[in-house]
């Protein structure tokens, strides 16, 4: 069986193959499935980098106890509040896409349900984010 006859996909007609054929110079093509990819690295990687230096800045307090007590003045400011937001937001999209991965790695369905399953992330992450923000947002504008 070749993919170039089109008995794979059952197309034999070369009109209807070509229409199927990614746009020239790109591989993304701005699905669903690709934006919940792309935000997925993208949300861990910003998640990796909090770690780093949430782990760093921990350690200052062996070394000297002031310098921690500055850096942890630092994050007492409303800049770092919002930051956190973002850092919250960034941790629940990241959970429910990776529920989301799993599902389409493990259910049978999984597939066929991955763009109806993105929205739900995204329902998911709004209704969170919207219990979340008012709230932490008066902690830190109340002070």
């Amino acid at each position: 069986m070749s993919t170039s006859t089109g008995t794979l996909t059952g197309d034999t007609d070369p009109a209807k193959r070509k229409k199927r054929k990614a746009p020239a110079g790109t591989l993304y093509r701005g699905t669903e499935g690709m934006w919940s990819w792309v935000l997925h690295r993208i949300t861990g990687m910003a998640i990796f980098f909090f770690l780093l230096v949430h782990i760093l800045d921990t350690a200052l307090i062996r070394v000297s106890p002031e310098a921690y007590n500055a850096v942890i003045g630092v994050y007492k400011t409303p800049i770092m509040g919002l930051g956190e937001v973002a850092l919250v937001g960034a941790i629940v999209f990241h959970a429910f896409n990776g529920l989301r991965i799993i599902l389409i790695d493990y259910w049978r369905k999984g597939t066929q349900y991955q763009k109806y399953m993105f929205y739900v992330v995204i329902g998911l992450w709004v209704v969170t984010m919207a219990a979340f923000v008012p709230r932490h947002l008066m902690n830190v504008f109340g002070h």
